[in-house]
C-alpha cells in the first residue's frame, strides 16, 4: 500500500522518526494520492514534544522514579535518545503505569540498553542513590572481587539450613537490554550464550533447552526441579516491555548435577545460579565464581563481554540489581527467632532481607525463611557473601539460644 500511495521507505523513516521525539523534528510528512496525483501537507506534531503538556502525573504514584523525576529533568529528556535508540518514555513507562502501593516502594525505572544510564544519569543517578541505601554513582566506585578463596567460616549448619543458593545477572555488550530490544537482538544474544555455555567443561559441563522448542517431558522435568521460569505476568514487567515475542529466544541451560544454572533472556540476558541443599555456601560460592568467569571467557573468544562500568559495576536492566547483581542467600529455619519482635530489626542492622518459604510474596512454612543480603552496590561479592554467611551464623546461635530458653540481647545489633 504504501508504493501505491507514493511513499517511499524514506518517507516511513522520517515519520517514524517524528512520531518518536522532537529531535527529529516537529512534522509528519503526509502523503495521499489524489486524482491520480500524489499530494503531500505538513501536519504539526509539536504536542508531541512539548514537555509541558506531556510530563506524567505522578501524584498518586509510590516509586524511586516518581521521587526523582522533576518536570526540568523530564522536559531535559523528552526528546532525548540513546545512540540505540531508546527513549526515556520507555525507561519510565513501568513505573508511570504502576503508581504502586503508598508503604511498597517500587523502583519505578528500567534500562533500556547500557547507555541509558549515562544519557539519562540525571535520572537514574539520583534513584540510584535513593534505593541502594545512599550509594552514590557520581562520586562511588564499585568493587567487583570474585575471589572465593576469601571467603571464611562459610559451612553453615546443617540442622538450620535447608539450602544454599548465590545468583546474578549478567548483560550481554553490544545489545539493547530486554525492555527496548528487538526479536533478532535477543537471538544473537541466546546464541553467543549458548555458544560460551556449550564449551564449559568438567562439573559445568551441562544442557541448554529452548523454551519455544521444549518437548513436554523436558518442560515437566524442569518444572518438577523448579527451574523453568514463565511468561512475564507481572504489570511491573509486561509494562516494561519485557514479554515482547515469547518464548523466542528464551531458555534454561544447567550442569549435569543440576547445580549450576543459567537462564537465557528473562529479565536480563542473562541470570547465572548456583546452588545446593544443604549449608555449604562456599562450595555454591566457589561454583558460581568460577562459572562467571569460564563464561565470559568463552564470551570473549567470540568478541564480547559482559557489561561493566567503574561507578556502576555490573549492568543489568533494573536500577536495584546494579553493582555486584548478586543474592546470596538460604532457606533456613528459624521459628523461635522469627516470633521475637525485634526480628525485622534484627535483619535490617544485619543488612539482611527476608522471603517466606517460597520466595516473594510468599509465608514462612515452619518458620522456614529465604534470607539474603539486601545490598547490591557498594560491596563486592566477597564482602556480600561473608555479609550472608556471618549474618546467618548469628542468627542461628540466637535461635538455639532461644531453644534452650536463654538470652539473645548479646547476639542482638544496636538498632540506634
Amino acid at each position: 500500500m504504501a508504493d501505491d500511495a507514493g511513499i517511499s521507505s524514506k518517507d516511513l523513516m522520517i515519520g517514524a522518526a517524528c512520531l518518536g521525539g522532537g529531535a527529529f523534528g516537529c512534522y509528519i510528512v503526509n502523503k495521499f494520492v489524489s486524482g491520480g496525483e500524489t499530494k503531500c501537507e505538513k501536519q504539526d506534531v509539536t504536542f508531541l514534544n512539548d514537555p509541558i503538556k506531556n510530563y506524567p502525573d505522578l501524584s498518586k504514584h509510590s516509586n524511586h522514579m516518581a521521587n526523582c523525576l522533576t518536570k526540568g529533568i523530564f522536559a531535559k529528556y523528552c526528546n532525548t535518545i540513546t545512540p540505540n535508540g531508546v527513549t526515556l518514555d520507555q525507561c519510565i513507562q513501568t513505573g508511570v503505569d504502576n503508581p504502586g502501593h503508598p508503604y511498597i516502594m517500587t523502583v519505578g525505572l528500567v534500562a533500556g540498553d547500557e547507555e541509558s544510564y549515562e544519557v539519562f544519569k540525571d535520572l537514574f543517578y539520583p534513584v540510584i542513590k535513593e534505593r541502594m541505601n545512599g550509594y552514590d554513582p557520581y562520586s562511588m566506585k564499585h568493587p567487583t572481587d570474585l575471589d572465593h578463596t576469601k571467603l571464611k567460616g562459610a559451612v553453615l549448619d546443617v540442622n538450620y539450613v535447608l539450602s544454599s543458593r548465590v545468583r546474578t545477572g549478567r548483560s550481554v555488550r553490544g545489545f539493547r537490554l530486554p525492555p527496548a530490544c528487538n526479536r533478532a537482538e535477543r537471538n544473537e544474544v541466546e546464541r553467543i550464550v549458548v555458544s560460551a555455555l556449550s564449551n564449559l567443561k568438567g562439573d559445568l559441563r551441562g544442557k541448554y533447552y529452548a523454551l519455544k522448542s521444549m518437548t513436554d517431558a523436558e518442560q515437566q522435568a524442569l518444572i518438577d526441579d523448579h527451574f523453568l521460569f514463565d511468561k512475564p505476568v507481572s504489570p511491573l514487567l509486561t509494562c516494561a516491555g519485557m514479554a515482547r515475542d515469547w518464548p523466542d529466544g528464551r531458555g534454561i541451560f544447567h550442569n549435569e548435577r543440576k547445580n549450576f544454572l543459567v537462564w537465557v533472556n528473562e529479565e536480563d540476558h542473562t541470570r547465572v545460579i548456583s546452588m545446593q541443599r544443604g549449608g555449604n555456601m562456599r562450595a555454591v560460592f566457589e561454583r558460581f565464581c568460577r562459572g562467571l568467569t569460564e563464561v565470559e571467557q568463552e564470551m570473549k573468544k567470540q568478541g564480547t563481554q559482559f557489561m561493566h562500568s567503574d561507578n556502576l559495576g555490573y549492568i543489568l536492566t533494573c536500577p536495584s540489581n546494579l553493582g555486584t547483581g548478586l543474592r546470596a542467600g538460604v532457606h533456613v529455619k528459624l521459628p523461635l527467632l522469627s516470633q521475637d519482635p525485634r526480628f525485622e530489626k534484627i535483619l535490617v542492622a544485619m543488612r539482611l532481607q527476608k522471603r517466606g518459604t517460597g520466595g516473594v510474596d510468599t509465608e514462612a512454612v515452619g518458620g522456614i525463611f529465604d534470607i539474603s543480603n539486601a545490598d547490591r552496590i557498594g560491596k563486592s561479592e566477597v564482602q556480600l557473601v561473608q555479609m550472608v554467611v556471618t549474618g546467618i551464623s548469628r542468627l542461628i546461635e540466637m535461635e538455639k539460644r532461644l531453644e534452650k530458653k536463654e538470652s539473645i540481647s548479646d547476639l542482638v545489633p544496636d538498632f540506634s
